[in-house]
């Protein structure tokens, strides 16, 4: 009869106390629980990976595998007859082949918000508005040409 109670008790206790921080957790934000202010009605939309052959002196040296995060206002973004990741994904390839001040052996020294700058401007005015708000970097790695399988 003691374990039976002791049973009823625990489970009472249990359903009880995930009602209540449930419920305290549905009347709390993201943003009031993280401290972290959060950009409201923004869409945050992943571009496809690309891969840049990075050419010096007409060899390929390697190839930069780059994939781009950005945040745009959802209610424009489903008004859109054209979204903006081709844009992007064709200004960054763009940017990234063309740049001759990348250094293949310390990419650590490399301009990230320069960049991400320069993608998120050109996009905006070749679409002829402000959509775009800001690029964040998923993935940018230097793959050398001797690394990649010949096959």
């Amino acid at each position: 009869m003691r374990y039976a109670l002791l049973a009823i008790w625990i489970g009472a206790v249990s359903t009880l106390s995930a009602y209540v921080s449930g419920h305290w957790m549905n009347n709390k934000s993201f943003a009031e629980l993280s401290g972290i202010p959060l950009q409201e009605g923004m869409d945050f939309e992943k571009t496809r990976a690309i891969s840049v052959p990075m050419i010096t002196d007409g060899k390929v040296r390697g190839y930069i595998v780059a994939q781009f995060v950005y945040t745009i206002d959802s209610t424009t973004l489903r008004e859109l007859a054209i979204p903006p990741n081709p844009f992007i994904v064709d200004e960054a390839f763009r940017t990234i082949f063309n740049d001759t001040s990348i250094d293949f052996d310390d990419l650590k020294t490399y301009d990230i918000d320069k960049l991400t700058t320069h993608i998120k401007d050109s996009v905006n005015q070749r679409m002829q508005a402000k959509l775009v708000h800001d690029i964040l970097v998923e993935e940018f790695s230097f793959f050398p040409d001797s690394s990649i399988n010949k096959s």
